[in-house]
């Protein structure tokens, strides 16, 4: 098992997650953040830090697996991220909306740290 990244961080990227993970196995996209699953110990610690619950085992993706797919593609392209940044400014208003990786996902980095 791995945890992953889902829909809600799309267009919020709070980031609190990448200071407690203790292999620093996030990655950076312009508005999402990635869990490289080769590199997660399972440890849980990010999941309860994320505001809007996007951060979740993976037994509970979708069935065709998208989201362990959509991570571990990504982490592999983005820079790591292990010092919380700024969040979006506009993240309210994305908060409690779902089907955003149709909408909004971008496949851009963001910058790292």
């Amino acid at each position: 098992m791995t945890y992953i990244v889902m829909d809600p961080c799309i267009k919020c990227k709070f980031m609190d997650c990448v200071e407690v993970c203790p292999v620093d196995c996030f990655y950076e996209g312009e508005n999402f953040l990635a869990i490289n699953p080769e590199e997660c110990i399972d440890c849980g610690v990010c999941e309860p830090e994320c505001p809007v619950d996007a951060i979740k085992p993976d037994t509970e993706d979708d069935p065709d697996g998208k989201w362990l797919k959509l991570n571990a593609e990504y982490s592999k392209v983005w820079p790591n991220i292990t010092v919380k940044g700024e969040p979006p400014a506009d993240r309210e208003q994305y908060e409690r909306e779902s089907g955003k990786l149709e909408k909004y996902f971008s496949p851009k980095p963001g910058r790292g740290s």
